[in-house]
């Protein structure tokens, strides 16, 4: 019997039982190389005092991550945010510009700022990646880019979008926000389309603490990046351009460079992660856990789950038993970015017809996952999960009384 397994449903946190876990399980806990690595890079940027301005460990950065990715250009960031905001600047394009709700709100957030307008797209029932059927609906002579999600690092339908695209006449933005180091057909993310844009928030597979990057194999793309990170300097009395400060400090590179170094063995550990709670899961009725195709590489960093909707009980009061055990599940991307304001109100989200988006953001839940988890807690959070499962309908007699009054957010 896995350590600390509950049977009786009077021993549950949620009823006053003793939590689980005495410390918090969080959701993609930072992963951190050796200590002694991160201290010699910093070394390198204490001992010349060069913090910022394209210092030499972000330089050496850069060009790792692009031989990693097997791309010509990778133009660091300070942060994701910032990289699809100067990528949408530089391209210049004005109009709607097509992405899935199911996605972290900043894309959205990013075209508004750039005074574009979000056409929301539904997803596909199975990849939970945006629909090139539903994208071809949405194209008009409005349309200025499409960015698809590459969604927990499962490649979108690339060659789909390519042709969308290309019909189109309009820029390919693939969101890779999830992906490093994941491929398509062989080929690692990060080349394909007019860009890719990465997040290196401490919260992903590789990260820099915080940052991000646009990688692309277009030089001239990449040059007006690099001069727009920089407030549009050519020189050092002369702009050529509308630019900001987005550039990566020498302290986040220390990071990523810590981070780059142990990156193959961090897979590892976290495909052992993933493969337990597989072998976990397995029994679990109305329990689904999201496959990553074997075929490809991936980070297995995610642990995206699917509460059916016959499980007897909603995915919320699941999330709700498990965070009493100090399991701090979450809902991705509840509850779509299309019901969140200020898009709620306005036609993009009013008028949107997504029911995939609908259906998945209310089931979906994202597990404790990534080589920072012990395997053993994976089997307690597993035998958790099947006790739930195998007594959901007496559950939800318990809960009945006390209905989830959670604001809405429209």
């Amino acid at each position: 019997m896995p350590r600390g397994e509950k049977v009786g449903l009077e021993y549950l946190a949620t009823f006053g039982g003793t939590p689980l876990f005495k410390r918090p399980l969080h959701v993609n806990k930072p992963w951190v190389g050796d200590r002694a690595h991160f201290d010699k890079y910093l070394d390198t940027a204490w001992e010349s005092h060069w913090f910022a301005n394209d210092g030499p460990l972000a330089t050496a950065l850069e060009q790792r991550l692009a031989d990693r990715l097997d791309v010509a250009n990778c133009v660091l960031m300070s942060n994701g945010t910032s990289a699809m905001s100067l990528l949408l600047h530089v391209l210049g394009i004005s109009g709607e510009v097509i992405l899935p709700s199911f996605t972290f709100v900043s894309t959205a957030h990013a075209l508004m700022m750039q005074g574009l307008q979000p056409v929301f797209c539904d997803i596909d029932p199975d990849s939970w990646n945006m629909s090139t059927r539903h994208c071809q609906t949405l194209i008009s002579d409005k349309t200025a880019a499409i960015i698809p999600t590459h969604v927990f690092g499962r490649p979108c339908d690339i060659d789909g979008f390519r042709d969308i695209s290309r019909q189109a006449q309009v820029p390919l933005i693939l969101d890779a926000a999830h992906a490093f180091d994941c491929s398509f057909k062989g080929r690692k993310l990060g080349s394909f389309g007019d860009a890719e844009v990465f997040s290196f928030h401490a919260t992903k597979a590789f990260h820099t603490g915080e940052g991000g990057a646009v990688t692309c194999q277009d030089d001239g793309l990449a040059e007006k990046l690099r001069l727009a990170r920089n407030f549009g300097f050519v020189g050092p009395d002369r702009v050529n351009g509308v630019g900001t400060n987005a550039k990566m400090s020498e302290l986040s590179a220390a990071m990523g460079m810590t981070n780059l170094d142990a990156l193959d063995s961090a897979i590892v550990k976290n495909k052992a992660v993933y493969q337990a709670y597989a072998e976990g899961l397995a029994g679990v009725p109305r329990v689904s856990l999201v496959q990553y195709d074997a075929r490809e590489k991936n980070n297995y960093w995610y642990i995206a789950l699917q509460i059916s909707p016959d499980f007897g009980m909603a995915r919320n009061t699941v999330l709700q038993i498990l965070q009493a055990e100090n399991i701090l599940a979450r809902r991705y991307f509840f509850p779509g970015c299309h019901n969140m304001h200020p898009y709620c109100t306005m036609p993009a989200g009013k008028e949107a017809q997504l029911p995939n988006t609908g259906r998945v953001a209310e089931n979906c839940l994202i597990l404790p996952g990534g080589g920072s988890v012990d395997p053993r807690d994976v089997a307690t959070i597993c035998a958790l999960l099947a006790n739930i499962a195998n007594n959901a309908s007496a559950l939800s007699e318990l809960f009945r009384n006390n209905a989830n009054t959670e604001p809405a957010n429209c």
